[in-house]
Parts: structure tokens; sequence; C-alpha cells
């Protein structure tokens, strides 16, 4: 199957990626303002299935775009960044968890607008990167859902709890990786 990017605006994975960014503010206050984690968490559970199928959209249909490469990752991390301040502010993580996630994305942020400087888009996401982002992005849900009472709370703050830490391990290794591409990409600028 051809995988050629385009600049197509007007495709289905694009529409979904986008109704997935429009859900982002909604998830959010929906955490902080009246609490309604349960509908929160159904939100959630929808932008994760459309996540996987304009994924698989974007393949069946050869709908590749520009612009939905930009999207996915960036409702992705939206979500991630909503759901750590939402937790934060409701008092279910502590400041240390926000600061070594958020910090992570500024140092790559700082190492791609190099990349950028000189032309380069980014790097090519690598599966740690995206298993990283995954183990986050049950992580979150499960930390909000062990405010439910019972064995069901119980249960998802223990495993909610395993995967964020294995997530913010993963992630700050991936974000080695990245850096590694990023240095050889600069070698070969500099002999260039």
């Amino acid at each position: 199957m051809n995988q050629q990017l385009t600049y197509r605006i007007w495709t289905i994975p694009n529409a979904l990626s986008a109704a997935r960014l429009l859900g982002v503010p909604v998830f959010f206050w929906l955490i902080v303002g009246p609490k309604n984690d349960g509908l929160a968490l159904t939100i959630l559970v929808i932008s994760s299935f459309t996540d996987w199928l304009d994924g698989y959209l974007a393949r069946r249909l050869n709908q590749f775009s520009k612009l939905g490469e930009l999207l996915d990752p960036l409702a992705d991390r939206l979500y991630v960044v909503a759901a750590l301040l939402a937790l934060y502010i409701r008092e279910l993580i502590p400041v240390w968890v926000v600061v070594a996630l958020l910090s992570r994305d500024v140092v790559m942020s700082l190492f791609l607008a190099y990349l950028k400087k000189h032309g380069y888009n980014g790097v090519p996401v690598h599966f740690v990167g995206k298993a990283a982002t995954m183990n986050l992005l049950y992580a979150l849900p499960l930390i909000l859902m062990g405010t439910f009472s019972g064995h069901v709370g119980q249960f998802a703050e223990i495993f909610g709890w395993a995967f964020l830490l294995w997530g913010i391990t993963m992630y700050w290794y991936a974000a080695i990786l990245y850096i590694k591409q990023i240095l050889a990409l600069r070698r070969s600028i500099n002999e260039t």
C-alpha cells in the first residue's frame, strides 16, 4: 500500500483527529468542574477508539496527510496534559509526576526546535515512544477510576500507578533515544 503523505485536509482520519481535539477541553472540564468522572472516562474511551480508528482508516483508505501526521500526536499529547493537570488539581497525583512528564516535553521541544532551524521536521517515531504514550493513556484514567469505591477503585489505583511509573520511565527512555537520533542528525548537518 502506498503511504505517501498528501496535503489534503478533508479526510475521514483528519475529521476523527479534529473531533478528538474538540473533546480535550470537555474532558478537562468534566474532571475539574462538575467532577463527572464517569462521563470524562467515557470521552477518553471514545477518544482512544477514534485514535485507533483514524490510523486504521488512514491505512485502509490510503488517506495519509501532513495534517493528520500533526493532529494525531497533538491530540494524544493534549489528552495527557489535560489529564495530568486535572488529576493534579484534584490532588490525585503529586507535582513531581507533572514535572517529570512536562519537563520531558520541554526538553524534546528544545531539541526539535533546533532541528527545525536546520530544515528538519522531526525524527521518526519509534515503538518506545508510542508504548510510553499508551502507558500514560492507560495510567491516567485508571488513577481517576481509583476514586471509585470498592474493589474497582482499589485495583484501578494500583494498576494506574504501575502504568504511570512504567510510562514515565519509558517516556524518558524514549526521549534519550530521540535525542540520540537528533545528535546523529546534527553531526550530519555539521558535516555538510
